[in-house]
């Protein structure tokens, strides 16, 4: 059987690896010229991921590039001492193996176990995808496949063309996310490993430098109660909205927003979820962001396309190819853990971005808490919890049988 899967970030090689290693033949359509290198932030990988992960056999890959944050200050708005955070300690309550790693590295490791076996397009996107399985390119020929998967985002391509406009979908959570990127020796930044936290009520701005990266990421959440106003192509009117949002938070911040218009990547978006009642539609299904976002980062939604990806992979090779059956055992799989990361990212939403200054306060009381604990005690007390911090670490996947006639099988 033949493959076509759109989107070559995470959730997509992970998908063609599983499917290579099943017998199956993948195409892989990729808008982007190239693999993304340029931007991103950092993602995190829970136990489930990381364990699919070791089975792909790029873990020691990922470990290596790890940012390496562990130290971290919050700075309350108004205030002039900041609070001294342990990340590592609060990693270690939320996760027993959890790695942070930029996107875009994370991608090209995923990219790298699948390139030797897998076709990709780089630099088009389906135009159009027939019930029989023709697509349409906007730059290639026509082709034919058995089926086609989005795995293109939260703004997918695949799901607009087969289940129609994002707005029936989408629900806005009541906040935003924008990511800048400084180039190294460009504005204030900590040293690798610390990350820097400005935190007032209904927004939060912070900023990082990877180990891997010489460049820093200045990470910016807020608050609005509606949705604002903006193309989505519209840059300049998305900084304008980003300073507005942060005006006179503090002079560390007004030096990062001063990097806006020399920064070479910047995202903007709003954090909302997707909430699709199915994922598939006759040769065609949805994975990852592009069918069940909880949340750019807030809800776990790295790990989730991992284990997503994952799934549907295993349940093809289970079904023989029939779609109708895999389809569906796929999204019984997924819906429990889809539903409780849209669930946990709700609570995240409330808990990262503070209403109130009653909840700011909470949020450094917890985060300090956690910090001074012994790291065994916070373990035992994250385990308590594993509908909360503990939610990602805590989901199980089916166990598939290892491959046996795939292209790296026996």
């Amino acid at each position: 059987m033949h493959v076509l899967v759109s989107g070559a970030s995470i959730a997509g090689p992970v998908l063609a690896y599983w499917l290579t290693r099943y017998g199956f033949d993948v195409t892989v359509v990729e808008r982007a010229p190239t693999l993304r290198k340029t931007g991103g932030h950092a993602v995190d990988l829970f136990r489930p991921a990381l364990e699919i992960t070791e089975e792909m056999g790029v873990l020691p890959r990922v470990q290596e590039l790890a940012t390496g944050t562990t130290r971290m200050t919050m700075l309350r708005e108004g205030a002039r001492r900041p609070v001294g955070v342990d990340l590592a300690k609060v990693f270690n309550a939320a996760s027993d193996r959890h790695v942070e790693i930029m996107r875009d590295d994370l991608s090209e490791v995923y990219y790298d176990a699948t390139r030797e076996d897998v076709e990709y397009l780089f630099g088009d996107s389906i135009a159009a995808i027939g019930p029989d399985g023709e697509v349409e390119f906007d730059g290639g020929p026509p082709r034919r496949f058995d089926l086609v998967v989005g795995a293109d985002g939260l703004h997918s391509n695949v799901r607009r063309l087969v289940f129609g406009p994002e707005s029936r979908y989408s629900a806005f959570i009541g906040a935003y996310l924008a990511v800048l990127t400084m180039p190294e020796g460009a504005g204030a930044g900590p040293a690798p490993g610390e990350y820097a936290a400005h935190l007032g009520v209904g927004r939060v701005a912070g900023v990082y430098r990877a180990r891997s990266t010489g460049d820093a990421r200045a990470v910016f959440l807020f608050r609005s109660e509606r949705e604002l106003e903006y193309h989505h192509r519209d840059v300049p009117r998305q900084k304008e909205l980003l300073c507005e949002a942060f005006q006179s938070m503090h002079p560390d911040v007004d030096g990062w927003l001063g990097e806006l218009d020399h920064t070479p990547a910047f995202y903007f978006d709003s954090i909302t979820q997707l909430r699709m009642d199915t994922w598939s539609s006759g040769r065609v299904t949805l994975v990852g962001d592009a069918g069940y976002c909880p949340g750019p980062a807030i809800g776990g939604s790295t790990s989730l396309a991992v284990l997503g990806a994952y799934v549907l992979a295993g349940e093809l090779a289970e079904a023989g190819g029939d779609h109708t059956r895999a389809f569906a055992a796929y999204e019984r799989e997924m819906a429990d853990l889809v539903r409780g990361s849209h669930a946990f990212a709700l609570g995240a939403a409330r808990t990262l971005i503070p209403r109130s200054r009653l909840g700011v306060a909470g949020l450094l009381a917890g985060t300090r808490l956690v910090s001074m604990l012994p790291a065994a005690v916070g373990r035992a007390l994250g385990r308590l919890n594993s509908s909360g911090i503990r939610l990602h670490d805590s989901m199980t996947v089916k166990h598939y049988a290892r491959p046996v006639h795939g292209k790296h099988g026996g």
